[in-house]
């Protein structure tokens, strides 16, 4: 089957999917995922296995563009703004997830999976951490749609969305140096300051300067382009992004954090950055979602699943759990009213986004072959769940808070 013909099959397949949820009341993202399990070659056999395996352009692609829409979330001004009711909250409910996930997991995997010549050091720490590193990032935009849905307003309500918006950016660095420590692990290289210290922080800082160079060079051609149609700025955008995150893989940097780092220069430095983000999700976001989220779904594996059902479960139950006790406690040390402690953890349990994209370039690294597999099915199966209680979670808060 032609390789053109089957990128179609996928979009019109996501889309179609994404709508008839949007109908039931339920997250368009997860459409998205059903119509990418239903092209799943495990499946159905509609889409071969040789394509799926070749779809990391796609998803650097994708990825590229969800971490440039959250570095454009950082807006200096705002985060100033918001205070230390936000900056409590938002590090302790991401942080009490990773740490009550990795718990959770290094305690449980061993007992309830069988991985052929799996070790503590080499196998479940560095599972556990991996997979802890994608329990911080909330999706917004299943909180966002219930939010406009019941024209919700108050303090909950802006508490929520602000949290989820920057707790993205915690859970792309949880998984920045996740991955460096388990890479460690793996391989079983002795400790050394360079390789334990100096190296993941050369990846992280080289990140950031990288960001922010092509940052500047996007503001400065946006002002020479500035007067030319729409069109050619998303030319400029996505050209200057994908160049971002090339040199940033090139030369072994972070590539998440670098392209992020370009989004946050560009909303914080560029007079155009309102045109620019607007335009970029009323031309390209839904575009980009459907097609990411699509081929996330045709990636699992289904020959997993029985061993990870119980893993999506727990994956569930400990994230919950971390981001209700991150949440009140952070909620409590900034001196925040009561139902901002009581109420907020409801609408941060939606998951997805990002979350996806830091999976699948987990699946790209070879280092993580004999894991890979068993992470994917544990976080699309947990996407779908997150997916479909976050939303009724979300009213449920909202309404108690008194904002509905």
């Amino acid at each position: 089957m032609p390789s053109i013909l089957i990128v179609g099959i996928i979009i019109f397949v996501g889309f179609i999917c994404g709508e008839l949820l949007r109908h039931f009341g339920l997250p368009k993202v997860t459409g998205y995922i059903l119509g990418g399990v239903l092209l799943n070659p495990g499946l159905f056999k509609i889409v071969p296995y040789d394509f799926v395996s070749h779809t990391g352009l796609i998803t650097n692609i994708s990825l590229s563009f969800i971490t440039f829409s959250v570095g454009g979330a950082l807006l200096f001004p705002e985060i100033k703004k918001l205070g230390k009711t936000i900056l409590f909250i938002t590090i302790l409910e991401a942080e009490f997830a990773f740490l009550l996930v990795f718990l959770g997991f290094f305690g449980t995997v061993p007992f309830l999976t069988h991985i052929d010549g799996a070790t503590a050091v080499a196998t479940f720490i560095p599972l556990s951490l991996l997979i802890a590193s994608l329990a911080s990032p909330t999706d917004p935009s299943a909180t966002l749609a219930v939010v406009h849905e019941y024209k919700a307003k108050g303090r909950v309500s802006s508490t929520i969305m602000n949290v989820a918006a920057f707790d993205d950016v915690l859970g792309i660095i949880n998984y920045s140096f996740a991955t460096v420590a388990a890479v460690a692990l793996i391989t079983r290289e002795p400790f050394s300051l360079s390789a334990s210290v100096l190296k993941p922080g050369g990846m992280i800082v080289g990140a950031v300067f990288l960001g922010i160079i092509l940052g500047v060079v996007f503001n400065a051609l946006t002002e020479f382009f500035n007067k030319e149609t729409e069109g050619a700025l998303i030319v400029v955008i996505f050209a200057l992004l994908f160049i971002c995150f090339g040199l940033a893989k090139y030369f072994d940097f972070d590539e998440l954090l670098a392209t992020m780092s370009m989004g946050a220069v560009v909303v914080n430095f560029n007079r155009h950055s309102n045109r620019i983000f607007t335009m970029l999700e009323r031309y390209t976001e839904e575009f980009i979602f459907v097609l990411f989220f699509t081929v996330s779904g045709m990636l699992l594996t289904f020959s997993v699943l029985p061993a990870a059902g119980v893993l999506i479960f727990l994956f569930f139950i400990f994230r919950t759990i971390g981001k209700f006790l991150g949440t009140y406690t952070g909620a409590v040390l900034s001196g925040a009213e009561r139902k901002v402690r009581r109420y907020t953890a409801g609408g941060l349990i939606p998951q997805g986004g990002i979350v996806v994209g830091l999976v699948l370039l987990i699946q790209q690294d070879p280092a993580f072959s004999h894991l890979s597999q068993l992470i994917m099915s544990v976080i699309i199966g947990a996407t779908i769940v997150h997916e479909f209680i976050g939303p009724i979670s979300a009213k449920i808060a909202l309404k108690k808070a008194g904002e509905i």
